[in-house]
């Protein structure tokens, strides 16, 4: 231990003598006063780390130097000597912060125990010091790196594009950056421990986000979804949202949400769109001359028919004429319709309705059609589809396209013995979408066929058709928000399933968790 300078203080020096001569046979290093005032002006120039004083000296005695030596000197140790029976003067020092005390008449082992005692609780104090230091500077360390860490973070969310909102446990927001203040369009000032998640959100979406946290209490998957927001001052922002609920020893802490403004990519996207589609018109066009001039030669067929028989008076040529020329008309009706609306932009314009009579309606075009070619047409309808808010024109046009499609394929079969059957079925899929299937079990495709169906200039009737009816049923399907699946296998059929979300691009979406 280096605890090994020892002051004694005793007004008899004799006494001193005599110790200092035993402390310096055991090794230690002594230094003397002979009263209480010479003690604190040894203490000042020599620093001794252990004090052996007498509690008996006149002047300052030993209990006021014990005082002022922890006043001035806390970390100093002092051993008291007492006379045999004063207990209270031991006790005084005690509660006065003495190390030990021995009687007199000092013995060497009394005052080598109490030495040891000394230097043992100044060892620990400077272990106790050193560890302190230690424990301080890690702790500065650790404090620094967090300091570090949360300011890069407070710089990433305040730098990030996306609009990044948290909540508490209390719903109050706790974070809300320079993006979300742009999107909702209120100042950090004015939300930031201001607001709750009801101020910030409209109802439903407060509502949706709430049932979020509920719903991923396990979950600490956060996948990206998109939907168009309304904010409460009524904008629509269509954006990509996720959210991450947060825990700590199994209670809720609050949550956060990112959002994504895709106002400028969904323009771009439908400016591309665009593009393509007035590309694949142009495509279209020059490819058309093949088709135009059969329905030019099927023109001039049926007129020469008709001359022929107004010239000769035979009614069943004029007939067959007529037919000849309104079935061309139809076919240049029908082309024009498919490039004008694939070419143009339109916004779903649902309504109620009843998806099962628009079923009944595109039954009744094309059955006598169908039955003069031997073909079935049997609707299977739903009786639970009730009303939905759909957009009618698409529901009716996309529907016609696939239907005629189905019958064109069994008129394509060479197979004279089959029953060609065209199925058209209606249903509701579990997040409440509108459910068409048209199934038929004509010719069918190859996979080389179907991977064509939706590019621009391919038909699978050959030179019969354009290849526009399918590209415009996908364009009608996607400005619906909806998707058209097919099953197909060559020779025996196809199916096509067509699914259209109820009234897209509204908060009732949000309310039912449905993608937008």
């Amino acid at each position: 231990m280096s605890a090994n300078k020892i002051l004694i203080v005793d007004d008899e020096q004799a006494i001193v003598r005599l110790l200092s001569m035993s402390l310096k046979s055991d090794g230690y290093e002594t230094c003397t006063a002979f009263s209480g005032e010479e003690a604190l002006d040894v203490l000042k120039k020599q620093s001794p780390d252990i004090v052996v004083t007498d509690i008996k000296m006149p002047g300052m005695d030993g209990l006021a130097l014990l005082k002022k030596i922890k006043e001035l000197y806390p970390e100093k140790e002092v051993i008291i000597v007492t006379g045999h029976g004063d207990i209270d003067s031991t006790i005084t020092a005690l509660q006065y912060g003495a190390s030990d005390f021995i009687n007199k008449p000092v013995r060497d082992e009394a005052l080598a125990i109490a030495l040891d005692r000394a230097k043992t609780k100044i060892t620990i104090r400077q272990q106790l010091a050193s560890y302190t230091q230690d424990l301080e500077d890690k702790v500065a360390e650790v404090t620094k790196e967090i300091r570090r860490k949360s300011n890069f973070q407070r710089l990433l969310i305040h730098s990030s594009h996306d609009a990044i909102v948290a909540f508490d446990q209390d719903w109050q927001i706790v974070v809300y950056n320079p993006e979300a203040a742009r999107i909702f369009d209120k100042k950090a000032g004015e939300v930031l421990g201001k607001m709750t998640i009801d101020d910030l959100y409209t109802p439903e979406l407060a509502q949706y986000f709430r049932k979020e946290a509920k719903n991923k209490a396990n979950d600490r998957d956060m996948p990206w979804q998109e939907m168009a927001m309304e904010t409460r001052e009524k904008k629509q922002i269509p954006v990509r949202y996720a959210t991450n609920v947060l825990h700590e020893k199994n209670e809720f802490m609050g949550i956060v949400n990112f959002f994504q403004d895709l106002t400028e990519i969904k323009r771009l996207e439908k400016e591309l769109i665009q593009s393509e589609r007035m590309a694949a018109i142009g495509q279209t066009v020059s490819g058309l001359a093949h088709y135009v001039k059969n329905i030019l030669i099927g023109l001039k067929g049926g007129s020469y028919v008709v001359d022929v028989g107004l010239q000769n008076n035979d009614m069943e040529k004029l007939n067959t004429g007529w037919q000849t020329i309104k079935k061309n008309i139809t076919r240049v009706g029908d082309l024009t319709q498919d490039m004008l609306t694939y070419s143009k932009e339109r916004k779903p314009e649902p309504e109620l309705c009843y998806p099962n009579e628009i079923v009944e309606e595109v039954v009744d075009l094309v059955t006598d059609f169908a039955n003069g070619h031997n073909i079935d047409i049997v609707k299977s309808c739903d009786p639970e589809m009730g009303e939905m808010y759909l957009d009618t024109r698409t529901v009716h046009r996309a529907l016609l396209n696939l239907v005629n499609n189905a019958i064109e394929a069994c008129l394509e079969e060479e197979t004279e013995s089959r029953q060609f059957t065209v199925k058209i079925k209606t249903g509701k899929a579990d997040d409440g979408s509108a459910v068409f299937e048209v199934s038929d079990n004509g010719c069918g495709m190859d996979a080389e066929t179907k991977g064509k169906l939706f590019t621009p200039m391919f038909s699978s009737k050959g030179g019969k058709g354009t290849g526009l009816g399918l590209l415009v049923t996908k364009k009608l399907v996607a400005e619906h928000n909806g998707t058209i699946d097919i099953e197909t296998s060559l020779g025996y059929g196809s199916v096509f399933t067509m699914k259209l979300p109820e009234k897209p691009g509204t908060a009732r979406d949000v309310n039912d968790k449905k993608e937008v």
